[in-house]
């Protein structure tokens, strides 16, 4: 019985050890996602600054007169998951995509091999940073591998589709990142800037600033979301892991009552031995 006893004991802090690992990944997903949820409104003052520069000298439609229309079917950025223990996180996105035959840049370690695994061969992919600080960098190479694609005439179009939180609940969202488009922009009523640029590379250079900005908008938004995701996960476990907890303190108190039981039964059965006569 004693032996037994020690088991359920050893048991009990098995599983007190795994409530802290999860209570402290918990704790690291919320701190990262409140991060990269601060972070979007300086990246939002940032697209709003190159917006107004581009309205101030082109106008709120900054596109050339002899540019043709760019059509046909969006290349898609696709955030998934870097990291396990995210729940669903991958898969959701992958099976919105599972019709698309678009060109895909892939971002995410974990949902990389999930991608590979049903057969979805990204044209680029890389990592997600592990921290938010790291997603300026990533922005650099996904416009770099995005501008290539486009000269290349892979792709003409770009869209960003990740996993969003809407009360509470995961929803996948899609937005257009390029063309770039200003029709949402706020006319400035300046006078337009002298500037010592030919107009198509500066507009050229103002659009990838501002196809940049938005890259980082929508990495940070994916960010934050994988990391609520985590904390989604890591809050089912802690239930599920105070479940079990309850469950064998339950049986902790049952070994115990057991042993004194059995002890009280030894003892009178040594006593009343003892009492016999012979």
């Amino acid at each position: 019985m004693t032996e037994r006893l020690a088991d359920v004991s050893a048991r009990i802090s098995g599983i007190r050890q795994l409530g802290a690992v999860v209570n402290a990944m918990k704790g690291i997903a919320a701190a990262r996602a409140h991060t990269a949820m601060a972070q979007i409104s300086a990246v939002d003052r940032y697209a709003e600054t190159i917006c107004a520069a581009m309205q101030q000298s082109f106008g709120p439609d900054p596109q050339p007169q002899e540019t043709a229309p760019r059509t046909g079917e969006a290349a898609l950025l696709v955030f998934l998951a870097e990291q396990g223990f995210a729940g669903a996180f991958s898969e959701r996105v992958l099976d919105h995509l599972r019709e698309s035959t678009a060109p895909r840049f892939l971002i995410g370690t974990r949902g990389l091999s999930i991608a590979a695994a049903r057969g979805l061969r990204p044209i680029w992919s890389a990592p997600m940073p592990s921290h938010s600080n790291g997603i300026p960098k990533l922005a650099d190479a996904i416009t770099r591998a995005f501008l290539t694609a486009l000269a290349a005439g892979e792709a003409q179009r770009l869209d960003a589709i990740s996993t969003g939180w809407d009360s509470g609940r995961p929803v996948i969202t899609r937005a257009g990142l390029f063309p770039v488009t200003l029709a949402k922009a706020e006319a400035t009523p300046r006078q337009a800037p002298l500037t010592q640029l030919p107009r198509a590379a500066l507009l050229a250079s103002l659009e990838e600033d501002y196809l940049h900005a938005q890259i980082c908008k929508a990495a940070l938004h994916a960010f934050a979301a994988e990391n609520q995701a985590r904390m989604e996960a890591m809050t089912s476990a802690g239930s599920q892991i105070a479940q079990e907890l309850e469950t064998y303190q339950a049986r902790l108190r049952r070994v115990r009552q057991d042993a004194i039981t059995a002890e009280i039964i030894e003892l009178s059965t040594g006593a009343a031995a003892q009492n016999t006569p012979r």
